[in-house]
C-alpha cells in the first residue's frame, strides 16, 4: 500500500507530501518488527540493554533493517513498543503488531459479544487471521470468507464456518449477522446492511471514498456502520502478549524470507495469496 501509494484517498496526498519532503533519505519501509534492545538513550527508563521487544514503528517507518531507532514514548509517528511474548520467536512476534492491534480495535469497535454470530471478510491475512481469534475468544460463531486455498488454515485457528468468495457472495447467501467485519473492503455496502440483524454492526476496515459515501446515505437507525485504524499504545501491545502467552492468540506465518530477499517476499505479497503473515528475518552473522 505504501510502495504504490493504494491508500484512502483523503490519505494520498499528505502521505506523499510527508515521504516526499519529511522523510531523511534513503526511506527505508516497514512498520513492524521485534527485536533485542542494544543501546538506549539516558533518559530512558522503561526498557534496557537486552531486553526482547516487539514494536510497530507507524509512519516513521524503518523496520526493513538490521538496527532503528525508536523513542520510549509512542506516536502516530514514532510507533510504540513493548516486551515481546514470552513464548514466540523474534520472528513469530514481528507479525503481530499491525495485525494485532488493528485486530484488537475492530473487535473493540464492533463490541462482539459472546453467541453472536461474526462474518469476516478477507479473513486470511494478518489483520482478519487475528480477528478471528479474537472474536472466538470473546464467544461468537466465527464465518470466514477468503480465497479456497486458505479456508482450511481458516478453519484450524476457530472459523466455525467458512466461505469461498470466488464462489459464494456472502451478501447473496441469505444468512444474517451480528457484526460484519470487511477487512479488505470489498463487500457490497448496500447489501451487507441487508444481511445484518436488527443492531447488527458492519465494519468497514478499508473503506474506498466511495463506500465511505455509500455508507453514509446507507445507513440506518438500527444497523451501524463504524470504520477507523487502531491506536497504537503500548498497554494495548502489553495486552496481546498476555493474550499469546495464555495461548489464546497466535500469529500465522506463511513464509519467511532473508533480508536479501525483500524484493521477492513483496513479489510474494503483492499476488495476494499469502496466508496470515509474511516474515522477514535478520542475520547479524554476516
Amino acid at each position: 500500500e505504501l510502495r504504490s501509494l493504494k491508500l484512502p484517498a483523503e490519505f494520498r496526498l499528505p502521505f506523499w507530501i510527508y515521504m516526499s519532503f519529511f522523510r531523511p533519505r534513503p526511506i527505508i519501509l516497514g512498520q513492524e518488527l521485534a527485536g533485542e534492545i542494544e543501546a538506549v538513550g539516558k533518559a530512558v527508563t522503561k526498557f534496557k540493554i537486552g531486553d526482547p521487544v516487539y514494536a510497530t514503528t507507524s509512519f516513521s517507518l524503518g523496520a526493513y533493517a538490521e538496527y532503528t531507532c525508536m523513542a520510549e514514548a509512542p506516536g502516530l509517528m514514532s510507533g510504540t513498543l513493548a516486551i515481546k511474548p514470552a513464548n514466540l520467536t523474534y520472528a513469530e512476534a514481528a507479525a503481530v503488531p499491525v495485525g494485532g492491534l488493528e485486530a484488537l480495535h475492530f473487535v473493540r469497535t464492533t463490541d462482539i459479544r459472546s453467541g453472536e454470530r461474526v462474518l469476516i471478510n478477507g479473513a486470511g491475512g494478518s489483520i482478519g487471521t487475528m480477528v478471528i481469534q479474537l472474536a472466538k475468544g470473546r464467544g461468537a460463531e466465527i464465518t470466514a470468507v477468503d480465497s479456497a486455498e486458505k479456508l482450511d488454515m481458516l478453519r484450524s485457528i476457530g472459523a466455525d464456518h467458512v466461505i469461498d468468495f470466488t464462489q459464494e457472495d456472502f451478501t447473496r447467501a441469505g444468512q444474517t449477522y451480528d457484526v460484519i467485519i470487511d477487512v479488505v473492503g470489498t463487500s457490497s455496502v448496500t447489501r451487507s446492511l441487508g444481511s445484518l440483524n436488527e443492531n447488527g454492526r458492519y465494519f468497514l476496515g478499508n473503506p474506498s471514498m466511495s463506500q465511505r459515501i455509500r455508507a453514509r446515505w446507507a445507513s440506518t437507525g438500527s444497523r451501524h456502520i463504524l470504520s477507523g485504524s487502531g491506536s497504537q499504545r503500548p498497554e494495548d501491545l502489553a495486552h496481546l502478549r498476555a493474550l499469546i502467552e495464555a495461548g489464546q492468540l497466535k500469529p500465522v506465518i506463511d513464509r519467511s524470507f532473508p533480508l536479501e530477499q525483500m524484493a521477492d517476499a513483496h513479489r510474494y505479497v503483492d499476488q495476494g495469496h499469502k496466508k496470515g503473515n509474511v516474515v522477514i528475518t535478520v542475520d547479524h552473522n554476516h
